[in-house]
């Protein structure tokens, strides 16, 4: 490997090799801080390699026949370490108080890290599948790891037997399109589909396959069952990292494989993505309005956004790829702003603030805590001035641009219903505190200390704060990113004996 194909690379290997000191510094000596410290400073530095590797990829820069470093490829990996790197500060604040083993937490979220930025650079079966597995099998232990609470256990043993179904449609569909094309190469489908003349049955039922389990790791409607139930009872920063990081590099590959393989020019999948587009969008904001437990409204919630994203998916082309990145950036943003609040407000020993009654009065407390909430709620709701208007606007755009009126409809009233639903927990936070009239877990016993933005998680929120305001107010220089890292198929490959196994 050359010397500027191992400098692409950085980022990746700079996450494996911290996931690897992490290890044996739990091996050496247990120290909560340390390894916590480890971590964060492994994803900052592979942060600020992707930010070096972005400005010096003028043009693709093929990784083997398993990956590409493109610019496409470096904002989503941004956008992983981003979310990473929130969830491990989180993590830390989460678990000061867990009476037990921490250190496995931070080792499971790196390695489920490495496995998001290998499927956001995957352009071949293979490392899409060995990507999905090391992002998906970590995040059963960190989902289970409060392993004295009956709700944790339920929400790992869930998403462990699901998401193992998933990866089985995932594999069958994979195998039907290879026995067709005879290649595992996304561009070299597409140009292989061209000239066979029979056997599109089969690589139709292939792609049905493949996208029933991606609608699974996508919580998209009608696979969206297991959604509520694991935001629910999984740790709160487990929660923000599955919300955000695994749903991005998920998405990022499906805009890929769709792009580099042409396949929205076949009208049956469109009209499929077309109903699991309509269908998450209905299912998750009606079941949103009927949730009084802030992570399960917040789960229904994103099942409606992916709707939202598949739209812009749907209309394709370069408006649509940076609507995409736009809506994931501020999805992101705004979802870790409220699951960091969570998070502040829990704890692992016997109670998580989680339905909207423990943040009745939260502004008479914490103040700057409900304004961070506020905030991110009327985002994911769309009002003009924050981070989701800007997304949904965009998604609206390339909706027009391709006169997607019925998918258009469902938005603008899938929007409307939001935003009761949101308005509704808002509220929630400025009302008095209710009288207590016996004594209960409240959020008052683990509230955070008057000091809160000293932590790690604080100035994670107050950095979540800031980029908030200036996506709403200033959205340019995030607008010009996404413009920049627009994706262009890629040449077919040539014929290599590798390729067929």
């Amino acid at each position: 490997m050359t010397h500027p194909q191992l400098l692409a690379l950085s980022p990746i290997l700079i996450v494996s090799a911290t996931s690897v000191i992490v290890m044996l510094a739990i091996a050496i000596k247990r120290h909560h801080a340390l390894v916590a410290s480890l971590s964060m400073a492994g994803l900052a530095l592979a942060l600020a390699s992707t930010a070096a590797v972005w400005h010096g990829a003028a043009a693709p820069r093929a990784m083997t026949v398993l990956l590409i470093i493109d610019p496409f490829a470096c904002l989503y990996m941004a956008m992983i370490l981003i979310a990473a790197l929130a969830a491990t500060a989180l993590s830390h604040t989460y678990l000061e108080r867990y009476q037990g083993y921490r250190e496995e937490m931070y080792l499971l979220l790196l390695l489920s890290t490495v496995g998001g930025m290998v499927m956001v650079a995957s352009r071949h079966f293979a490392s899409f599948f060995v990507g999905l597995e090391l992002l998906s099998m970590p995040i059963y232990g960190m989902a289970a790891y409060l392993v004295k609470e009956r709700r944790s256990l339920e929400a790992g043993m869930k998403y462990l037997v699901l998401s193992a179904v998933a990866s089985a449609f995932i594999v069958f569909g994979m195998a039907l399109i290879y026995s067709r094309t005879g290649t595992l190469v996304f561009g070299d489908i597409g140009a292989k589909l061209e000239q066979i003349s029979g056997g599109g049955s089969i690589v139709m039922l292939g792609a049905a396959l493949l996208l029933i389990g991606l609608g699974f790791k996508l919580s998209l409607a009608p696979f969206h069952l297991w959604t509520p139930d694991v935001y629910e009872g999984a740790p709160a920063p487990v929660t923000s990292f599955l919300a955000t990081a695994s749903k991005i590099a998920v998405f990022a590959l499906l805009l890929r494989y769709l792009i580099e393989t042409h396949a929205t020019r076949y009208p049956a999948l469109v009209d499929t993505l077309s109903m699991l587009a309509i269908l998450s969008i209905v299912v998750g904001n009606v079941l949103a309005l009927q949730q009084s437990n802030l992570k399960r409204l917040l789960a229904y919630s994103a099942i409606a956004h992916f709707g939202y994203m598949l739209v812009a998916l749907i209309a394709s082309g370069p408006l649509a790829s940076e609507a995409v990145g736009i809506y994931l950036l501020t999805y992101m943003i705004t979802t870790l702003a409220a699951f960091g609040v969570i998070t502040l407000v829990s704890s692992p020993l016997n109670h998580e603030a989680q339905a909207l009654c423990d943040y009745r009065g939260l502004f008479w407390r914490h103040p700057g805590l409900a304004a961070i909430l506020t905030l991110a709620l009327l985002s994911l709701a769309g009002v003009p001035l924050t981070p989701g208007f800007l997304g949904k606007f965009y998604v609206l755009g390339a909706g027009v641009d391709k006169r997607l009126w019925l998918l258009l409809g469902a938005i603008v009233a899938g929007s409307a219903v939001g935003l009761y639903f949101y308005l509704r927990a808002v509220i929630q936070l400025y009302l008095h505190p209710a009288p207590v009239t016996a004594p209960a877990p409240s959020t008052e016993a683990f509230a955070p200390a008057p000091h809160w933005a000293r932590d790690a998680g604080g100035g994670v929120l107050i950095a979540l704060l800031l980029l908030m305001l200036a996506l709403g107010v200033y959205p340019s220089p995030f607008i010009k990113l996404a413009h920049g890292a627009g994706i262009e198929p890629q040449p077919p490959t040539p014929p290599l004996t590798a390729d067929r196994g």
